[in-house]
């Protein structure tokens, strides 16, 4: 989501960047975008990708599949019910929406069965902390990706995003046994 001020520098700036990812073999490091797990997932983020279209979004760049290849698209103007907005694609898709208030940018995120973590780029801490209190997702990431990590960090979802949380403390927690002794 994108604020209106800023929608149409942005997109025709990622529209450019995406344009010039490298695709490829994943043991190559120039390549930044790998295969999807296999052809059926492949061909559902194709789908989904169509279907958008075929329901009034605009396809900006990317798209077109080869086997498990997807080279990486932007779309705008997709409508929110359908399954590349309302879903999680785990492809190399991202869909633009504009935004006018910080209300409806927070209303936005929160209509939706999922809530992983959000990321948010903004010079105004009290919309930092608005969005910390107020967002349903498993973690907040100011100035970075939502995907942004490091291995100390607990990471994971609320609602349909996952169950539990990541990170060393909560690995060692999973591989630990606890038991109860009780002696009267």
């Amino acid at each position: 989501m994108v604020h209106d001020t800023l929608y149409d520098e942005l997109r025709d700036a990622l529209v450019t960047a995406v344009k010039a990812l490298k695709s490829g073999d994943p043991h190559d490091e120039a390549t930044f975008i790998g295969p999807l797990i296999d052809e059926q997932e492949a061909q559902r983020v194709e789908g989904w990708i169509g279907s958008a279209v075929r329901a009034g979004g605009k396809l900006l760049c990317g798209g077109a599949r080869t086997g498990v290849m997807l080279t990486p698209a932007v779309l705008e103007g997709v409508p929110k019910r359908e399954p590349l907005v309302a879903e999680e694609a785990f492809g190399p898709v991202v869909v633009l929406e504009r935004f006018s208030t910080f209300d409806e940018a927070l209303a936005r995120v929160n209509d939706s069965k999922f809530g992983l973590q959000a990321g948010i780029f903004t010079d105004s801490l009290s919309h930092a902390m608005r969005a910390w209190d107020e967002l349903e997702v498993g973690g907040v990431v100011v100035g970075d990706v939502p995907s942004f990590r490091v291995d100390t960090m607990p990471y994971g979802g609320v609602k349909d995003s996952g169950l539990g949380r990541e990170g060393v403390r909560y690995a060692i927690e999973d591989l630990t046994e606890v038991r109860l002794l009780v002696l009267r």
